[in-house]
């Protein structure tokens, strides 16, 4: 026996069979160890209060300003504040995940980087692929909306200084926006300073924005109890769409929450992980749904939901009561809003391209770190002028569903990421080639020591044909019926058998959850059809929840990553709804923005094929036992922690 367990290296194997394992590889969370082969390292520079500027920054858009009129016209009513209480609740699952996993693995890259340790370089390359659009388009479609929003504080649409105002071009019949692309160049600038100014500016931004809805908040409150709350006061009740126009409405504005998720990819530059990185996400979330819910709370009760302005309810809302002048704060509010969301769409993806880069997926370029701002400078000026050429020449408002996609797929992937990391957590550890002399060492001594094991054991009576494990475990006293009695004993009471019944019935659980949301959205299957599958997919997802329910975690969960942070509460139950609910969004995102998106990742698929699976960091990586990992770091004179 052998303590060797794998190498992923191309040699001496079929290229389907080795293109294969590349897929499944999975890298360590980054220890001393990692860190110390590591180039420069981002600047530890951001405490609670940073965190909660950036996920309230990259949470809380424009889009409210105009959302709150459109799902209350067309979906909820008078129930806004419910729809946006139950997406605060469904986004909450998702928070959860990260919290967990952004304070166990502290380090640059967010979903890509949880899904590489935990799934496979496979699945994280897709992610990081896709997270590079959300965040590329996302950046340009803000910058878009900024210029608008500004000409109004200046007196109207034609109001901004030429060098600014958008500007036809009748041979390529297309729209520049100079302003756009200017305000993503000195957003790309400032984060090219250092984190902690860009964190303090994008704070004092965010809180300009934060002070215009209070003044919503406070003075519409004011004018609501002077005018008695019109808005309820109708005869169609507080439901008028009923409870499933409700639930629609909370669909709709569960991507007003989209945004937190900026706050993990911070992880690496935070000072105390474990503590902040909960507390951050925790936070932001739950001040961008109080806001949420008392903004419309509000504004449905000053104006019945049907004579709500679908561009400009809140402005308009004012406007009726004799308050023209309360559109300019309102306008304030939204120009902060998405000058804030700008900066938060800017901020994550230089630090997905590092982490990919370092990994070798991407050049080396982008993993470069500077010396003295200690921040990836190449990787932020390659995003900021992606994200300012697309802003200038395209109107990307027509690729904003793709943003989603990303969204909603690290969303899923971060939630399976916590499952995986319950109940079957990685138990190899990928080391350099150069540690092969160590590793051979160790090997042999531990070979010499099982010989000796076996040499001295007594032989025993096994007239029962009950093949017992070489080492500990446990005999279980429950008599099982014979047929099933070798089963259960080698599935069940056995570790190697629990991490089977785990890892095959996560995978089952996920195809349920699929399977479910599919045929529960596909409208236009015949009716047996559709309720068989729904039928097959809803048992499948209540069997995996059973099952995870009755079989004990892995108690390796308690030492995987940096221990002493937050812990995911019911787990099976909340990953599992999580990944209902994202499922559903992702599926109901329509078929021309699935189409787009196939296009994306096609293209990631062939960078992959072609670069870097070849070039990846774990191309020959040796896979030892965890156990025997910091063994083999002391045999080679490396220092622990």
């Amino acid at each position: 026996m052998g303590l060797l367990v794998n190498s992923h290296s191309d040699a001496g194997g079929s290229w389907q069979w080795t293109g294969f394992r590349s897929l499944m590889r999975r890298k360590q969370v980054d220890s001393i160890h990692a860190r110390s082969r590591a180039g420069h390292q981002l600047a530890k520079e951001l405490s609670i209060l940073h965190l909660i500027a950036i996920g309230v920054g990259s949470t809380i858009g424009a889009g409210v300003y105009i959302l709150v009129g459109t799902v209350a016209r067309e979906h909820s009513g008078p129930a806004l504040t419910l729809s946006f209480l139950i997406a605060g609740i469904a986004a909450a699952l998702s928070a959860f995940c990260y919290a967990e996993l952004a304070s166990r693995c502290p380090s640059a890259g967010s979903a890509y980087h949880y899904s590489y340790i935990c799934v496979g370089e496979g699945v994280a390359w897709l992610i990081g692929w896709a997270l590079i659009l959300e965040y590329t388009i996302g950046g340009s479609a803000v910058a878009r909306g900024i210029s608008p929003n500004l000409a109004l504080l200046f007196g109207g649409t034609d109001s901004l200084p030429t060098f600014l105002a958008r500007q036809y071009i009748p041979g390529l019949d297309m729209v520049v926006d100079p302003c756009a692309a200017i305000l993503v160049f000195i957003v790309t600038g400032l984060l090219c300073i250092g984190i902690k100014e860009s964190t303090v500016a994008q704070g004092i931004v965010t809180t300009a924005n934060i002070c215009a809805m209070i003044f919503v908040i406070v003075a519409g409150g004011y004018l609501g109890f002077k005018t008695g709350w019109t808005g309820y006061e109708l005869p169609t009740g507080y439901f008028p769409f009923g409870v499933d126009g409700m639930l629609a409405g909370s669909a709709t504005v569960f991507f007003a929450y989209i945004g937190f998720d900026s706050v993990a990819s911070t992880a690496e530059e935070v000072k105390n992980p474990q503590r902040d990185l909960p507390l951050g996400i925790g936070c932001a979330l739950s001040i961008c749904c109080a806001l949420y819910m008392l903004v419309s709370v509000v504004i449905v009760g000053l104006v019945p939901y049907y004579a709500m302005d679908p561009d400009t309810p809140i402005s308009s809302a004012f406007a009726n009561h004799g308050m023209q002048w309360a559109a300019y704060i309102i306008t304030v509010g939204a120009v902060t809003a998405l000058c804030s969301t700008l900066m938060g769409s800017i901020l994550p993806q230089p630090r997905i391209l590092m982490a990919m880069a370092r990994d070798g997926l991407l050049p080396s370029f982008f993993s470069d770190v500077n010396k003295r701002t200690q921040v990836p400078i190449k990787s932020t000026i390659a995003t900021g002028v992606g994200s300012a050429i697309l802003a200038f020449f395209m109107d990307v408002s027509q690729l904003a569903g793709m943003v989603s996609v990303g969204t909603l797929l690290a969303f899923t992937m971060v939630a399976i990421s916590v499952l995986i990391l319950r109940y079957v957590p990685p138990d190899e550890v990928p080391l350099p080639p150069s540690y092969q002399g160590s590793i051979d060492f160790i090997t042999s001594r531990l070979s010499t020591q099982e010989a000796i094991a076996k040499s001295s054991i007594v032989p025993v009576d096994t007239s029962d044909d009950i093949k017992h494990p070489l080492l500990g475990v446990k005999e279980d006293t429950v008599n099982y019926p014979l047929i099933a009695q070798n089963v259960l004993s080698n599935y069940i009471t056995t570790e190697e058998g629990r991490r089977k019944i785990a890892g095959w019935t996560i995978m089952f659980t996920c195809v349920g959850a699929f399977v479910l949301t599919y045929s529960a959205s596909s409208l236009g299957f015949p009716s047996t059809l559709r309720y068989s599958l729904c039928g097959i997919g809803g048992a499948l997802l209540l069997c995996g929840l059973v099952v995870l329910s009755i079989i004990d975690q892995d108690d390796a969960r308690h030492n995987f990553g940096h221990s002493g942070g937050f812990i995911c509460p019911f787990v099976p139950l909340l990953p599992i709804v999580c990944i209902l609910i994202n499922l559903y969004l992702l599926i109901n995102l329509g078929a021309t923005t699935w189409a787009r998106v196939s296009v994306w990742l096609f293209v990631g698929v062939l960078v992959y094929v072609f670069y870097g699976r070849t070039r990846s960091s774990l191309t020959d990586a040796v896979y030892v036992p965890a156990a025997h990992a910091d063994e083999i770091y002391r045999s080679t004179g490396d220092s622990l922690a």
